[in-house]
């Protein structure tokens, strides 16, 4: 639903821009058809990161207690954001990779269907 102001010259300031998270940015992993985990897992990271440190650093603290994690086949993991499907580069940065702070990263890893096909 939308708002309106109560006087027409009112203006907010948002507390969640890029420049208020000291050289980090927000973005969100969802692992698609793993409901053990209920929603996208909002998180700081380096926008220069490379993608690699993503899949060896960032997703192993997220998702490693998931009994299917150990299973990924990561050459076969299928990615997407709101700009629709990619195949990310492990050199490249997440900024050269075109993610934006606080857009949605999904993956889906085929024949992984969550905890006992649950998904």
């Amino acid at each position: 639903m939308p708002t309106k102001a109560m006087t027409p010259d009112y203006h907010g300031d948002f507390q969640d821009t890029q420049d208020k998270y000291h050289g980090q940015q927000l973005i969100s992993v969802c692992w698609e058809k793993h409901t053990m985990f209920g929603w996208p897992m909002c998180l700081p990271v380096p926008p220069d990161m490379p993608f690699a440190g993503l899949l060896q650093n960032v997703l192993p603290m997220i998702y490693s207690d998931h009994p299917d994690f150990a299973k990924i086949e990561w050459d076969k993991v299928q990615w997407s954001t709101s700009a629709g499907p990619f195949t990310p580069d492990p050199a490249k940065s997440i900024k050269e990779h075109g993610i934006r702070h606080k857009q949605q990263i999904r993956f889906r890893t085929p024949g992984l269907d969550g905890y006992n096909g649950a998904g």
